[in-house]
């Protein structure tokens, strides 16, 4: 699985002004929504309970909540590039500013899975990483995550 089998520039937003946790999972399941054309309510709450079984804060600045949402045809991501750094009840205990968000249909096991593992090989690139925080263009975000460069290779 590629990410661009999943995640779209139109999936690709910067996010100003956001202060906590959950405004970060309010933005990114308004931009899901808007993307999916579901409605965006219960894409929070699935998003939301997901965290409450344990934080998808995985370090270093970033963060992938995702959850199972019925109505999908497939796995859909959303990134959001925070401006300002947001607390996230990460492992390592420092605020997120990248965030992938991933949503898979009901009974996805194996392409949910995949996604999540794609994401996390593409996340944990120091340069991928570099990149991202560099620009807040959406743009050059998506060109970055979805640049098939040798560190993204390693699927």
């Amino acid at each position: 699985m590629e990410l661009t089998d999943i995640l779209t520039e139109e999936s690709v937003v910067v996010c100003t002004g956001l202060k906590t946790k959950r405004e970060v999972l309010e933005k990114l399941a308004q931009h899901a929504a808007e993307v999916t054309g579901l409605n965006a309510a219960p894409i929070f709450e699935a998003l939301n309970e997901r965290e409450t079984l344990g934080s998808t804060g995985l370090g270093s600045g970033i963060a992938i909540p995702h959850g199972r949402f019925p109505g999908l045809s497939g796995v859909t991501a959303v990134f959001a590039r925070l401006d300002q750094p947001v607390e996230f009840d990460a492992v390592d205990d420092e605020p997120v500013d990248l965030v992938m968000m991933l949503l898979a249909p009901l009974g996805s096991g194996a392409d949910h899975l995949k996604a999540l593992a794609r994401v996390a090989r593409i996340l944990r690139a120091d340069a991928v990483v570099e990149e991202l925080r560099r620009t807040l263009d959406p743009r050059q975000l998506y060109a970055v995550l979805t640049h098939p460069v040798a560190s993204h290779q390693a699927a």
